[in-house]
């Protein structure tokens, strides 16, 4: 169970159907008040109807027993003003809900009156109601002219039973006066057998349908977020193969449609494609570097060795420049692993005239034109780079290496030309790669490892720079490396 409900595809049809659910409810709680409410005062208004029709046989002189309450099956009680049901429907068996519940009228002498008098005038004074009641409110108890029915009409809810058979009524109360008898009291009732019936009619509907509606939702759901996450399951699987195999020259499949799984593909093949670079690059990375430490490694052994056998032939000078040379490359090697950590330069002011001054302090051939400019970065880091770029420089260089540092907007340009031969447009972005060293002939000792330019266009990356190389006025290479200005 807990295998099933942690699927994104069960998930997905449990919360659509949950909702659907919800808003259904509501919906069908909201249609039975509804038809409850609009048929209940249906109901009340067909019983204020029958009420006042019988309020009016009254107020036009009719006695209450010869009153004809027969038409129908609806239920009428005629009450006098001390409670005495003067007149009911024949067949009236039980009521409840209204005023009185008798069934059976009983014979009553009707009280003498002054014509004219109504019901509120005690002392016969015809002059009509008191200020008070100006307003004839015609609710409950207010006084009322002979021949008048009251306005308003109160309904309350009852049963009733007819000729043996007992439903629900909604009862209406219309008080009306009756000339020379007195207030009378008409209750009438309004069947509401209609509206139980459609009130079950509708609830029996929303049971049966609501559940099939919940099944198809829940249906058409889980088809569809399985269609949806299909090619999901396509890319987890061919990455789970991938990374059994270790074969990263693999790609999972793309989808042809346009969504959010189609991107997902192809952004999980660029990364594949990048870790697959960048795994090739660490291999040949350790390859050369394994190469290139064997050398001087081989060579400062064989020297050690014969040494051991015949101090006298000890080359202690050569001993030592394959120290460095060792040193230097273990030095470059661990700079590089740093950087391709993700190692930030510091953010320290550094100021490039200084800096390349220091670093052409002592090279011959070396000029430098500078203006003041400072840069956030690491000093050290910036000092390699310009340490490179002059080694660079002289190498190739015939006779002159000319640094110049100026500003160009936003950004400091340093700039380190050399009078050799340049670098031809071929090779300007390959001779920034490791281990790469365009010379194949020269010595290892006068070329170096090849790591010289790639640790500095690393390090120009690392400070939000860049570093190029074009043809110089002199007819050698022109290293451009700029920098975002402090």
């Amino acid at each position: 169970m807990r295998r099933l409900f942690g699927s994104v595809r069960a998930r997905a049809t449990l919360g659509a159907t949950l909702v659907v659910a919800v808003a259904l409810v509501a919906a069908g709680a909201a249609v039975l008040l509804s038809l409850y409410s609009n048929l209940t005062e249906q109901a009340g208004t067909e019983a204020e109807r029958s009420a006042r029709a019988v309020a009016a046989d009254l107020a036009g002189g009719k006695r209450a027993g010869r009153l004809s309450l027969d038409d129908d099956d609806r239920p009428v009680q005629v009450v006098a003003e001390d409670g005495t049901l003067v007149a009911a429907s024949e067949d009236l068996e039980h009521i409840s809900g209204t005023g009185t519940d008798a069934v059976r009228p009983r014979p009553q002498t009707p009280p003498t009156r002054e014509p004219g008098a109504g019901s509120g005038d005690d002392d016969g004074d015809d002059s009509g109601p008191s200020d008070d009641s100006d307003d004839s409110d015609d609710v409950a108890g207010a006084t009322l002219q002979p021949g008048e029915i009251a306005e308003e009409a109160s309904l309350t809810d009852g049963s009733a039973t007819i000729d043996g058979e007992q439903a629900d009524y909604r009862f209406a109360e219309v008080r009306v006066e009756v000339p020379g008898q007195g207030t009378y009291t008409v209750y009438a009732g309004g069947p509401l057998a209609a509206e139980q019936n459609a009130v079950s009619t509708a609830q029996t509907v929303m049971l049966i349908g609501f559940p099939l509606l919940l099944g198809v939702v829940a249906g058409v759901t889980w088809l569809v977020t399985g269609r949806a996450l299909r090619p999901v399951e396509g890319i987890r699987s061919e990455m789970a193969e991938i990374t059994a195999s270790e074969d990263l020259s693999r790609r999972v499949p793309e989808p042809g449609t346009h969504d959010e799984v189609a991107r997902l593909a192809r952004t999980t093949n660029e990364t594949l494609a990048a870790l697959e670079s960048s795994v090739e690059r660490q291999r040949r990375f350790v390859a050369d570097a394994s190469h290139e430490l064997r050398s001087p490694i081989a060579s400062l052994r064989t020297q050690l060795e014969v040494a051991a056998a015949h101090p006298e032939l000890l080359d202690l000078d050569g001993a030592v420049e394959d120290t460095v040379r060792l040193q230097r490359l273990a030095a470059d090697l661990l700079l590089l692993a740093r950087l391709d950590a993700g190692e930030r330069p510091t953010g320290a002011r550094v100021d490039l005239a200084e800096l390349a001054r220091e670093q052409a302090s002592g090279r011959q051939g070396v000029s430098v034109e500078a203006d003041s400019l400072e840069v956030a970065g690491s000093r050290g880091q910036l000092g390699r780079v310009l340490a490179n770029l002059l080694d660079n420089a002289q190498r190739h260089a015939r006779a002159a290496v000319t640094v110049a540092v100026r500003p160009d907007g936003d950004r400091a340009v340093v700039q380190v030309e050399d009078d050799g031969d340049g670098v031809s447009p071929a090779d300007r972005e390959r001779i920034f790669e490791r281990f790469v060293r365009l010379d194949d002939a020269r010595s290892r000792d006068e070329g170096g490892a090849g790591l010289g330019l790639a640790i500095a266009r690393d390090v120009a990356a690392r400070h939000g720079g860049s570093l190029t190389v074009h043809d110089a006025p002199a007819g050698g290479a022109r290293f451009e490396l700029r920098l975002p200005l402090a």
